[in-house]
């Protein structure tokens, strides 16, 4: 083996075998852990031209000057599918928690060799050959059928307008399969998977599934393992109904020897790909209301706070109007106000914390208000803050309004505002004012006439001043 990369402390390292490999020929990578436990290792790398034939392992423990020292080794066997040069670019692979890295390097893969075999009376030769060379004979693989399908279901096949409904795409492997298989580049499946399934006229919420674990589950008095590939929420934004296509996802299926030996191959990599069928969600229209374009669907519930309960006029309060339940978080909008001269209330603070799990979208939106009363008196501030949903359960308009009672002391600032806004005596009666000649008054004429001999004076006086 040629060593392409090894790590700094020497006790991990990455070897490739002969670069110059015939097509009935294995290419080797082998992975080495010295003096500790191989706990985890990330794949050997794909590369193209070639397909992985099962892995080999070995491990070995000497003790030398009262030193013992271990090894352990996995190798990753490959077969070329053709002739020719392939070069295959640097690569990294995590061994037990590390990274090693490999560069770049080419294999050349020539034309098929004759296997030699040993004279049976050669005293140095391979007690095993005669059990590899069965390998040489060609192997006949058989398909196993697979007990196992893709869905894609819906937990609603009817809906309102605005109603969320959970959406899952998932496989299912029956506790009796027999056929071995492989998720195969399920990211870009996935992502292309999405893309054909996602309905446009939908809000989406999805639960973001990182990591496909298996859970059991029974369908028709069957056990099976549920694999979830995709999950999500949708609320529909209008009446069209929701149509989901069939989709496909390819596996990689392995065939096995019908002959199978001890030394030889005996199984081969294929794929197959499993089709969910067709689904189909209906949207119904909301019933009459004068909001039935802007409410929100779904199950909810008030909680409401107030910093105080009794203020002075002029004094500001904090009031927190928070919708709880579960439903279309993102889309609600705020409680409209009605007009008032009680209070100044201002424009809330809105913040919300959606959780998505269990298939379910639950969550918070508070509306956080300053206000401050203009007015003394006993206010029920249900008359203020009030929100209106539709629940479908029930398929019926609710109210969410607030059950707070707020008491107001002090005077009124009525007159303050007024005389905020007062110009003063100068404006007063200015309308009743005839601005015309004729409307002017001997007592009007004399003030006028004062006035200018007052200016005429002063610009002799500042003349006589300047010159002198």
């Amino acid at each position: 083996m040629v060593l392409l990369s090894s790590a700094f402390a020497q006790d991990k390292k990455i070897a490739v075998g002969s670069t110059d490999v015939a097509v009935n020929q294995y290419f080797k990578i082998t992975l080495t852990v010295e003096n500790e436990r191989l706990k985890n290792y990330s794949p050997f790398p794909d590369i193209e031209g070639f397909v992985k034939r099962g892995t080999s392992s070995s491990s070995s423990t000497s003790f030398v000057n009262g030193k013992m020292t271990s090894s352990q080794s996995i190798t990753q066997n490959y077969q070329p599918t053709r002739e020719g040069n392939f070069n295959v670019p640097g690569f990294t692979m995590e061994v037990n928690g590390e990274n090693i890295s490999v560069s770049g390097f080419t294999i050349k893969v020539g034309e098929a060799q004759q296997q030699q075999q040993r004279r049976s009376n050669d005293p140095f030769g391979d007690p095993f050959d005669m059990f590899r060379n069965r390998d040489s004979q060609p192997t006949e693989f058989i398909d196993v059928e697979a007990d196992a399908f893709l869905a894609l279901t819906t937990d609603k096949s009817e809906v309102y307008v605005g109603e969320g409904f959970t959406t899952t795409l998932a496989f299912y492997v029956a506790e009796s399969n027999r056929a071995d298989m492989r998720f195969y580049d399920l990211g870009k499946q996935i992502t292309d998977i999405v893309k054909d399934i996602k309905p446009s006229s939908c809000w989406e919420e999805n639960f973001n599934i990182d990591n496909i674990n298996g859970q059991p589950v029974t369908i028709n008095n069957r056990a099976y393992t549920q694999y979830k590939i995709y999950q999500a929420a949708f609320y529909p934004l209008n009446l069209q109904d929701i149509s989901f296509p069939s989709v496909g996802l390819k596996l990689i299926k392995y065939k096995v020897a019908k002959n199978p030996s001890f030394f030889g191959r005996n199984r081969m990599e294929d794929y197959e790909t499993f089709y969910s069928k067709p689904k189909a969600v209906k949207v119904r229209e909301l019933p009459p209301h004068p909001l039935k374009e802007r409410v929100a669907v779904g199950d909810y519930r008030l909680a409401e706070k107030i910093n105080s309960l009794e203020v002075k006029t002029g004094e500001s309060f904090n009031y927190s109007f928070n919708i709880i339940g579960e439903g279309n978080i993102s889309a609600m909008e705020e409680p409209v106000l009605p007009q008032t001269d009680a209070f100044d209330l201002y424009a809330p603070n809105v913040k919300q914390d959606i959780n998505r799990s269990s298939g379910r979208v639950t969550g918070t939106k508070s509306f956080n208000y300053y206000g401050i009363p203009n007015e003394p008196g006993e206010y029920k501030l249900g008359d203020l803050f009030q929100w209106v949903y539709f629940n479908p359960e029930d398929e019926k308009y609710d109210t969410l309004r607030s059950q707070q009672t707020l008491v107001v002391t002090g005077s009124s600032r009525k007159n303050e505002y007024i005389l905020s806004n007062d110009m003063g005596s100068f404006y007063d009666g200015i309308e009743f004012k005839d601005n015309t000649l004729a409307g002017m008054n001997e007592s009007s004429w004399m003030k006028i006439l004062m006035n200018v001999f007052i200016v005429i004076m002063i610009g002799l006086t500042g003349y006589m001043v300047f010159k002198k």
